[in-house]
């Protein structure tokens, strides 16, 4: 049996989250990155003795688009998932849903189901410095709780929680820009998970296919790439009243 953790993580909140699942749930780990745009998805496929964790970040309630997409080119095979979904402390929606959905249109069977919190990627005051001990805590018992139930080869779906139809996907309409501290080394443009930044001139940004995940800002090493401040500045007050209030990890089983 092989853990595999197919994870979309542009900042590394939701790694830290995915990474620790798979290592409780066995040492037998394959890492695929969900938000490697020139990989080969199609050409990866699991055995009905695998476990995937399979964890994406919640984008207003919903599923990253690339994320969903890569996931069903995945070929599960009968291989038990556990889905995570991570968001920002304001609220993960229709998020766990989608992806169980995602999850079983590739050939997964879907044995549980967590709601983990990191920081926000954009208005980071929210959940700052979490995953923090007493997520990893609660994920160390939701482990044991999953690892159970895979013994006892137990298939059944719990019940998860979500809309169908889901709700609407907005355009959160965050676009990084480049700051006069960029080299113009293309780290940026050749991390994107989705190719919105030019190779040739990082100042050059596809606004239509930038999913705002913030990957580019994570990786510039000079800190050289920024979001409006004011747009910012809103963001902070328009999260204040659905982010204040501490959110704790949830386990569907």
């Amino acid at each position: 049996m092989k853990i595999y953790e197919i994870c979309f993580s542009p900042t590394g909140g939701t790694q830290k989250v995915a990474g620790f699942m798979a290592g409780k749930l066995g040492n037998d780990t394959v890492n695929i990155d969900l938000t490697d745009r020139k990989a080969d998805f199609k050409g990866i496929a699991l055995n009905g003795d695998d476990v995937a964790v399979i964890a994406v970040p919640s984008y207003g309630g919903r599923v990253p688009a690339p994320a969903a997409e890569r996931i069903t080119q995945i070929s599960g095979n009968g291989a038990r998932a556990v889905i995570v979904c991570v968001y920002g402390n304001r609220a993960y929606e229709d998020t766990l849903a989608e992806l169980q959905d995602c999850a079983i249109k590739a050939g997964f069977s879907v044995v549980a189901a967590v709601a983990a919190i990191a920081e926000h990627s954009i208005a980071h005051r929210y959940a700052a410095n979490r995953p923090d001990r007493d997520d990893y805590t609660a994920l160390d018992k939701f482990a044991e709780k999953i690892v159970a139930k895979l013994s006892r080869n137990d298939l059944t779906t719990p019940a998860i929680p979500g809309n169908r139809p889901y709700k609407k996907a907005g355009s959160v309409g965050f676009v990084p820009r480049p700051t006069a501290q960029c080299t113009s080394c293309g780290l940026c443009a050749s991390r994107c998970p989705v190719g919105a930044i030019s190779t040739d001139n990082p100042a050059k940004v596809d606004k239509k296919a930038c999913i705002s995940c913030m990957r580019c800002v994570a990786v510039c090493p000079h800190g050289a790439r920024k979001v409006n401040r004011l747009l910012i500045a809103v963001a902070n007050i328009m999260l204040k009243k659905a982010c204040s209030t501490r959110k704790e990890c949830e386990l569907y089983i």
